[in-house]
């Protein structure tokens, strides 16, 4: 049976509301210094009660994942989204055409409010494939950080409480917080230019060490440091 489908053209997805996913182009960002690219997404915070719930707001550089902005609500809305990122895109003030904005395919960054925000703001804007969450690594990633913290409570009580919490945490992120991902330095280092020292005082720590206990060296210690790039989906590297 499955063959003479197949043969005849009519073995496809049949569920309603499918889109296959070769629909959507690939996102391939790439970001060589802070305010390239940034991405954006939304998560649900608990509530006081079974049912209820904040609604988290949170941008991020993909290059120093710094958070250049955040907010908590008590719900899902592009018109929150868009105060949040023209507030995030006035504070440093981005130049039109300097950066492009990514996130996943939900009802406030596919809305047309939004993309008319962008494109005054000179805004590029950047979309995930439906069901592919790989799409939106670093965002993913800060949302598991962030409800993966010892204290992250089962509920929040209020939503003055939720805001507390995340105000905490977001300054423990970006200032204290030595991130992995970019030669385990604070995002806000990274972020503002500061990395530099850092590294060359670690690189003068590694060097007394090699000079006081030699045997223990092969060849010259370095710091770790961070990517010359961030990708969302980098393309393979083609080998003749």
């Amino acid at each position: 049976m499955y063959r003479l489908l197949e043969d005849h053209g009519l073995l496809r997805e049949r569920r309603r509301g499918h889109a296959h996913r070769s629909e959507y182009p690939i996102p391939r960002l790439e970001a060589s210094k802070p305010n390239q690219c940034w991405s954006w997404d939304i998560t649900r915070l608990p509530g006081a009660a079974r049912g209820i719930f904040y609604y988290l707001y949170t941008v991020m550089d993909i290059f120093s994942r710094e958070v250049v902005g955040w907010l908590v609500a008590a719900r899902e809305s592009a018109a929150i989204a868009r105060q949040l990122i023209r507030r995030c895109c006035e504070r440093p003030g981005i130049d039109p055409q300097q950066l492009t904005l990514h996130s996943d395919r939900g009802a406030p960054m596919i809305a047309g409010s939004m993309a008319e925000l962008l494109a005054d703001l000179g805004v590029h804007k950047s979309h995930s494939r439906p069901r592919v969450s790989n799409d939106n690594p670093y965002s993913e990633a800060q949302f598991k950080t962030l409800k993966y913290r010892p204290d992250y409570p089962e509920r929040f009580a209020s939503i003055q409480l939720a805001r507390a919490w995340c105000r905490e945490f977001f300054h423990w992120y970006s200032h204290t917080h030595y991130h992995s991902g970019i030669g385990y330095l604070r995002p806000a280092d990274l972020h503002h230019g500061r990395h530099r020292e850092i590294i060359e005082r670690r690189q003068q720590v590694l060097d007394q060490a090699q000079a006081t206990h030699p045997a223990r060296f092969h060849r010259r210690p370095g710091p770790a440091t961070p990517p010359a790039k961030a990708w969302i989906n980098r393309p393979l590297q083609q080998t003749c």
